[in-house]
């Protein structure tokens, strides 16, 4: 479907692919992982045309359509709607036609328009918009909003819906979950679970990347490698390969050694709980995975105050919000050692209880009480966009501690990552991952006892994501956590709370529950959807799952028709006679009859699936 041949690549004076060569297949999923700067998007902008290259070197099916997420959306007056309607261009150009045709009273040709906008399932358009934008956090209010009325990151979201509106045969996606709260995150992996072309996917999420991929490409030393299996099952790979180098022998060991000792220690914690024993065995994947970040240059710790209080801050018959109140009568206690994940929808209030536990806006009601030896760190995007531009990091962290001198701040700032003169740029100079890392180093500078986190992977890489998942495993003070990576989550939190109906309780379950709670949500908003939908829109549906029906049946009595002949071959089979003395004359006919018969069972079990499912998500 799509080529890469002894491909090379040299962008502003900078060698990115030597000699590459691989293959992407019809319905092939795909995870392009490599560290910032390896080529990942620029390999994406020569399959878009972007960048030119030899013909000879890339090639791909001439009616291939590709449908690729942009990562900006200009601001305009068009509805949401509409906006992501028109990402079916094919489905747009015919309603332009049909819109002229009937204005020219051209009635024979506006029926033939019909005809194809009923073949390019138009009349289901807008519902399927819908469903789009409802499954990425949008409410129905949302839908007649202009562009010009949402924020940047709310944009992009329009923007991804816009993408997967798009019938195409392979999906571009760089960075997708970029602006995604966790439940958007959830309802995208399984939408493309069941997309049916093929994907390349650029994400720095491990689990959205196993939901989503069953291969890995690898961008690394100019070259690429394609490994079989989802992103965990890449990293252990890479992991046995890297063990193998000698010079890293001994220190992979007291990687290992170190995370062992860490798990038997929360082993002997933990209790039969479900979340307990997901974070386990999380924690032991991690173990596996160790030698594949042996080369990071980021190795950081968080240590906590040497004071304490206990508990850290407690909320009593509590309402939070600004005017009124988001979150109503609250009845929150965090301890020393606490662990908590917190879950919920985009708008739910979790800003707002975080807000409220950091002191940004004071409890309308009820009472709140902090120790007297809390140390709040808290980091959030907030923070990050409040750094002073204008001195560097060394400047940062100098300002925190005038006791200490360049050798001890560098030496500080080295298991950041900011090394040499890097630590003396403006923080101007700095990426959006640079910046976040010296607020981490802020953070981890002031020791404090409770850490509140809201979303601190946004902008981070594959190495960074595990420095810091490491940190936050070994801190010994209590953790507040909003994050859409999983994978962090399941690694540093013990319990979840859930923020839903302006209310906090314990979410009892662990991150697959959730995820079906989220699934399940999506679900029946999408009946409710349904029911509101056009008349006509209806009818098409009501047409479809007959047809459906009626060719599942007909599956099911072929299969039955199948059952009972590969029943009868295997029969055959079975009979002694046919391997007495020399081989029987038909004993080859009779194996290819039950070879042939099982491939059609298992085509017509494929088929009969994939019509089930189609009629589920109708229903």
């Amino acid at each position: 479907m799509l080529s890469f041949n002894s491909l090379d690549l040299v962008l502003g004076g900078k060698e990115l692919f030597d000699n590459i060569s691989f293959t992407i297949h019809q319905n092939q999923k795909i995870g392009l992982v490599g560290v910032n700067g390896s080529g990942k998007t620029s390999l994406f902008k020569i399959i878009t045309k972007q960048i030119e290259v030899d013909p000879s070197c890339f090639s791909h099916s001439p009616d291939l359509r590709i449908s690729y997420l942009a990562q900006e959306v200009k601001s305009s007056d068009k509805k949401a709607i509409d906006y992501v309607i028109s990402g079916d261009y094919e489905l747009v150009k015919i309603m332009e036609q049909i819109a002229i045709a009937e204005k020219n009273e051209q009635f024979e040709l506006v029926a033939s328009l019909y005809e194809q906008y009923s073949i390019l399932d138009g009349y289901s358009a807008n519902s399927k918009a819908q469903k789009l934008l409802n499954g990425l956090g949008f409410k129905d209010t949302d839908f007649n909003k202009s562009l010009s009325e949402f924020s940047g990151g709310w944009r992009v979201r329009l923007n991804l819906a816009k993408t997967l509106m798009q019938p195409s045969d392979l999906l571009l996606l760089d960075e997708p979950t970029n602006h995604l709260d966790l439940d958007a995150i959830l309802w995208l992996a399984n939408w493309i679970k069941h997309f049916k072309g093929a994907l390349i996917l650029i994400s720095h999420d491990r689990d959205f990347l196993d939901d989503c991929v069953s291969f890995i490409a690898h961008l690394d030393m100019r070259r690429i490698d394609l490994y079989k299996g989802n992103f965990s099952q890449f990293e252990v790979l890479r992991s046995m390969k890297l063990a193998e180098i000698k010079s890293n022998y001994e220190k992979q060991q007291r990687e290992i050694e170190h995370m062992k000792t860490f798990i038997t220690r929360f082993k002997a914690k933990a209790t039969k709980a479900k979340q307990a024993q997901s974070r386990v065995k999380s924690l032991e994947k991690m173990k596996l995975i160790v030698p594949a970040h042996i080369k990071s240059p980021f190795k950081f710790s968080i240590n906590a105050s040497d004071k304490i209080s206990n508990p850290l801050i407690v909320f009593k018959e509590a309402d939070l919000g600004y005017a009124s109140p988001v979150i109503n009568n609250l009845e929150l206690s965090i301890s020393p050692g606490d662990r908590i994940g917190l879950l919920g929808s985009n708008g739910a209030g979790k800003s707002t209880l975080i807000k409220s536990i950091v002191g940004e806006i004071s409890v309308l009601k009820g009472e709140k009480e902090i120790g007297k030896n809390t140390n709040i760190g808290y980091f959030s995007q907030h923070q990050v966009d409040d750094l002073d531009l204008s001195i560097s990091a060394f400047e940062h962290i100098q300002k925190l501690d005038i006791t200490k001198d360049e050798k001890q701040i560098r030496n500080y700032l080295g298991s950041f990552n900011f090394k040499g003169e890097k630590v003396l740029d403006r923080v101007n100079l700095f990426s959006g991952g640079e910046k976040a890392r010296l607020a981490f180093a802020i953070i981890a500078y002031k020791k404090p006892n409770l850490l509140i986190m809201d979303e601190p992977t946004n902008h981070l890489d594959m190495e960074m994501r595990h420095a810091l998942t490491v940190a936050i495993q070994n801190f010994e003070g209590a953790i507040l956590l909003v994050s859409h990576d999983r994978y962090l989550l399941n690694s540093s939190v013990n319990f979840f709370y859930i923020v839903k109906d302006s209310s906090v309780s314990i979410f009892d379950g662990d991150l697959e529950d959730y995820r079906n709670y989220v699934l399940d949500k999506v679900s029946v908003k999408k009946i409710s959807n349904n029911q509101e939908s056009h008349a006509t829109q209806s009818n098409v549906l009501n047409e479809k799952k007959r047809s459906l029906k009626k060719e599942i049946k007909q599956l099911e009595k072929r299969l039955e028709r199948l059952n009972l002949k590969l029943k009868d071959a295997n029969e055959e089979l079975a009979n002694p006679s046919l391997y007495e003395g020399t081989v029987h004359e038909n004993l080859q006919d009779l194996i290819r009859n039950q070879h042939e018969l099982t491939n059609e069972m298992k085509e017509s079990e494929a088929l009969w699936l994939y019509k089930v499912q189609e009629l589920e998500e109708i229903l």
